[in-house]
């Protein structure tokens, strides 16, 4: 199997200009997994999302060699479960993903739906996937630590409650022609050290993040082996104070 990854986020995923992105991380364990041809990216966006313009138009990578045929993605600033369900099963077909890596979650909580409503949008997420391609796979992230849960305990909890439903929901639908896995979250994941503003990931933040995709990979299907980081390229963002949840 050459298989066909298509990254799935939201901020935490598509990344802004001037960053490596965990995309970035999980390609090179990619490659030391797969070699070179074993594996394809795809997915129908490329961009950074441009914080000056307000849209996603950047395509300033913290390192420009990461190639072109590796950064597609379906991932969106301020997108989540609510805004991928409908536009999946497209996305899946046009670029014949079958495998999913996906992280979505915080930002429905934070603005769009409630846990129950959110846990809802995952099924329609994964019907539209298999209507497109019935032996699609899928690794899903819970929703991991972030600066609102941290100064907000109903958030917290409901962040808490969505993360039980998920597991629930991924158990009850995974099949054995189209397997739903539930990653890990990163462990020792802290706020102050792996993002820069409490919510989206730097440097370190990036690759924690692709490791919890890459143990999730291995421990499922026995593909690669431990995360491990290779050394990065280009300029690294700089730190910003902790501020909540963004869009």
């Amino acid at each position: 199997m050459r298989p066909r990854f298509m990254f799935v986020g939201d901020s935490m995923t598509i990344g802004s200009a001037g960053e490596h992105t965990w995309r970035y991380r999980m390609w090179q364990h990619l490659e030391a997994s797969f070699g070179p041809g074993g594996y394809a990216v795809t997915g129908p966006r490329t961009a950074l999302y441009d914080h000056e313009a307000g849209a996603p138009v950047s395509t300033a990578y913290a390192d420009p060699a990461f190639p072109p045929e590796a950064r597609g993605h379906l991932a969106g600033w301020g997108e989540g479960w609510l805004h991928m369900a409908p536009v999946v099963g497209e996305a899946v077909a046009a670029g014949r993903a079958d495998v999913l890596l996906v992280s979505l979650g915080l930002i429905d909580l934070g603005f769009y739906t409630n846990s129950d409503q959110t846990a809802r949008n995952v099924r329609a997420f994964v019907a539209a996937a298999r209507a497109a391609n019935p032996d699609v796979r899928a690794v899903l992230l819970p929703v991991i630590p972030n600066v609102r849960a941290e100064e907000e305990p109903p958030f917290a909890a409901e962040c808490a409650r969505f993360n039980g439903l998920l597991a629930a929901v991924a158990a009850e639908l995974s099949t054995p022609r189209s397997p739903l896995v539930l990653a890990d979250p990163p462990a020792g994941y802290d706020l102050r050290t792996d993002t820069y503003d409490g919510t989206h990931p730097g440097p370190s933040g990036e690759h924690k993040l692709a490791g919890a995709f890459a143990g999730a990979l291995h421990r499922a299907w026995g593909w690669g082996g431990p995360y491990r980081p290779a050394h990065p390229r280009g300029a690294q963002k700089c730190t910003r104070r902790l501020s909540g949840v963004t869009r």
